[in-house]
């Protein structure tokens, strides 16, 4: 059994929308998912993606295949508003609406008063033709397309606040062991209701410091396995027997959320063989308000000697 280290996780305030998003079939489905979460870039100024979970003809409003995904942006400010709003636009002009047979609705958990207007960024594709409909008990915008299957839109979409950065650091004695370990923590996650991830097994865990910051954060260093013979020992903290430390990265809408995705993970991981260790990234308060402490999770005593 591996151990858990006695640490805690750094996490930070976001905006997020969370969406269900349905199609006629799985191929049109797949592909207005991903398109419309890929490239987690909230470092780039840009929006960060991530599927919450799959859902069967039973589990939409439309009775159709279906997803439910989320959006976020860093900060909760007005300038981070307007910014998630033309960023939602964009993901949802050029991800979803293009796929023929898509439509999107509004999937908060909660009763949300703070809401987008969607006609203004989705809304008026239809150059004037879109229209107001009532159907499925809800406001939806009917955007003609060339497909001759209109693109519904829930005209109001809930926004609110959530916490960004959870994760976990994951200590294998191989490559393909972190591979395995990381997959199945992806997998477990992938069961909780709230939570994304968003990068899926992560490769290149990174640090707020970095030599280039035209490029945004850089990799991680003295966590990178392969630079034992380029570092000095004071510097390089991999430990012994330890070959790969892939990063599990995960946003949720609330704290509870973020704390159930990282004991589920914990527990259901723990005992795979080629995992030595599992720890969390912090930066010593650099990166966000929240403090998740892994003792504080409700694991068993023994995961931590």
């Amino acid at each position: 059994m591996a151990i858990v280290e006695n640490t805690y996780c750094e996490a930070f305030e976001g905006l997020v929308v969370q969406l269900m998003v349905t199609a006629q079939d799985q191929e049109f489905l797949n592909r207005a998912a991903n398109a419309f979460t890929a490239l987690p870039s909230t470092v780039f100024g840009d929006a960060e993606g991530g599927i919450v979970r799959w859902l069967s003809e039973k589990d939409t409003i439309d009775g159709r295949l279906g997803a439910i995904v989320q959006l976020w942006v860093t900060g909760t400010g007005k300038k981070s508003q307007a910014k998630f709003y033309d960023q939602l636009g964009r993901r949802m002009r050029q991800g979803i609406l293009v796929v023929p047979t898509t439509a999107v609705f509004d999937s908060y958990p909660n009763k949300i008063e703070t809401k987008f207007n969607m006609m203004n960024n989705v809304g008026h594709c239809g150059d004037g033709y879109e229209e107001i409909i009532e159907k499925f008990g809800r406001n939806l915008i009917s955007v003609p397309i060339m497909m001759g299957y209109d693109f519904l839109i829930e005209q109001e979409l809930s926004y609110a606040k959530g916490v960004m950065g959870g994760n976990l650091w994951l200590f294998c004695d191989s490559v393909n062991s972190g591979i395995k370990i990381g997959r199945e923590a992806v997998k477990i996650i992938a069961e909780i209701d709230n939570v994304c991830t968003t990068f899926d097994v992560c490769s290149a865990g990174s640090k707020p410091e970095t030599n280039f910051p035209e490029i945004g954060p850089s990799t991680n260093h003295p966590f990178c396995p392969t630079l034992k013979d380029k570092l000095s020992l004071e510097e390089f903290k991999v430990p012994e027997g330890v070959k790969s430390i892939p990063e599990i990265v995960f946003n949720g809408i609330d704290i509870d959320s973020i704390k159930e995705a990282m004991s589920k993970s914990i527990q259901g991981i723990i005992d795979m063989e080629g995992l030595i260790k599992i720890s969390s990234g912090n930066y010593g308060g650099k990166l966000g308000k929240f403090k998740i402490y892994l003792r504080e999770l409700g694991l068993k005593q023994r995961y931590f000697t």
